[in-house]
This record gives C-alpha cells, structure tokens and sequence, in this order.
C-alpha cells in the first residue's frame, strides 16, 4: 500500500489523471492526501470533486480557502467574484450532494503512524499539535451544524490576526479560518498578513513565512501543506509544500509519505 499527497489541484482534472497514471495509483490498496483547493480557477471543478468523492475512504481531503469559498457561495451569503469557476458545480444535478460531501471534509488531518500532518495553509506559530486539533474541530462542527449559514457570512475578513486563548465567537473561528486555510506570511509574534503572496523574502524584513517563525511550537511536526503557489515545491526539515501552480500553468506533484526520502513526482499542467 502506498500513501501520496497531492498539491493543490483547483479544478485541473486532466493534470490529475495524468499524475494518478503516473503514480500507477491503485484505488483498491493505495491512499490518497490532498492538501485542499481541489476547486476553483480551473477548468474542471466537478469532474475533480466527483472523481475524488467516488475514491471514498481511500482519500483524505482537508478543505482550503477556495473550497471553503464555495461553500459560502452555495449557501448564499457570499457572491462569486469574477475570476471564480464554481459555475459547473452549482449548476450540476449532483449538487446537493458534492457540496454536503465537501462540507464533511476536516481542516486538519494528523496520522501519527505516518508521522505527518495535513492542513492546507499552514499553522501559526502559537499553535502546538493538540490545540491545532482542537481548533479546526471547532471549525468542524460548524460548518457541519445548524449554524453554519450564519458563520459562512461572517467567516471571511484579516480580523483578528493575532491568536489569543480568550478570542471568542465569530473573531475566534474567523482566525482559525485564516490560520488554518490563509496563512503564509507573519511577524515573529505571530500576527498574521495576508496581503503578500509572494515568494519568501518579498515582504520586507518585518515578515516570514509561518514556518520560519522562531519558537513555533509545531516545529516537531512533518507538515504536508499546499496555498502558496509562489512558494512552488519546497521541502525543509518537516516542511513538505505541494503548491506548484498547476492552475497557473505550472505543474502538479505529489509526495509518497509511506517511503522514508517522500519522493516526489509531478506532471505539468
């Protein structure tokens, strides 16, 4: 059995037909990691969500922000901007039913025989393993609960940036949201920016990447991660980002996280 994590797809069907041939993955035995964004500025949203939901246990999806968008879309609080593809899925008979799959998807996976944890942006440096846990699972259960509509109109925003334990309601999940889904770049205390996008040391000196924060907590950690498509294919000592910018044009890559060295594969888009 072989276990592979895959970057970011956004709706790039094709790339991921390829790069699953190329892995000669088995849906009977293998596993399937995916570090969210599955949908989105690509040409083939539904196909991708309907492939990856017909895998059932076989994959782990966490969600990004683009899914995470779509949700709110579907729900209505939030309209589409004018770069967004989510047409195919709204509109597809099988709606009701990718879109309550889709909402089922946790925001963190940790397999600790594995030794490797699964988020789609990254953590922030406050954050250890165990209050990383609780905190998209809180996150979780609303999405997944009667309040949900309510929460997706008031999840997206810059505010608050900084992580404190007494944070509270809307504030408290709408950080989660940011840290878990949005984060690539803050100061050494932690507060959170998100206007920069680019690769690392383009944000000027009061800023690096989360994971280059000192005293992160979750340094002990693998952590699988995709978002930052400047970024590209990127390893460090427990670090592994998967975003190299199919959407873009670039290519598509995977990890096998079952073999000691995680070598990487990758197709163009």
């Amino acid at each position: 059995m072989a276990v592979y994590a895959i970057g970011d797809i956004q709706g790039c069907y094709e790339p991921l037909q390829r790069l699953l041939d190329l892995l000669r993955f088995d849906p009977a035995a293998d596993r399937l990691w995916l570090v969210g964004d599955l949908v989105n500025r690509g040409p083939h949203s539904v196909e991708v969500l309907r492939l990856i939901r017909e895998l059932g246990k076989q994959v782990t999806v966490v969600l990004g922000n683009h899914d995470l968008t779509l949700l709110a879309v579907a729900a209505g609080p939030v309209k589409p901007k004018r770069k967004d593809t989510f047409h195919t899925i709204l509109e597809a008979p099988d709606r009701d039913e990718l879109l309550d799959w889709l909402r089922q998807r946790p925001l963190l996976h940790h397999d600790a025989e594995l030794g490797f944890t699964l988020v789609h942006a990254g953590l922030p440096p406050q954050w250890d393993l165990a209050l990383a846990q609780r905190c998209a699972a809180e996150v979780e259960a609303i999405l997944r609960g009667p309040e949900s509509e309510k929460f997706m109109a008031r999840m997206f925003g810059g505010e608050p940036r900084r992580w404190q334990s007494d944070l509270a309601g809307y504030d408290r999940l709408r950080f989660m949201v940011n840290a878990l889904t949005r984060i690539r770049f803050c100061t050494a205390d932690g507060v959170l920016s998100f206007a920069e996008k680019g690769p690392p040391g383009s944000a000027g000196n009061s800023l690096m990447p989360w994971f280059a924060t000192p005293g992160r907590r979750s340094a002990g950690l693998n952590i699988v991660f995709g978002h930052w498509a400047s970024l590209g294919y990127y390893r460090a000592p427990g670090i592994y980002a998967l975003d190299s910018g199919c959407v873009w044009g670039n290519r598509l890559t995977a990890i096998r996280l079952d073999e000691s060295e995680a070598p990487a594969f990758s197709v163009p888009a």
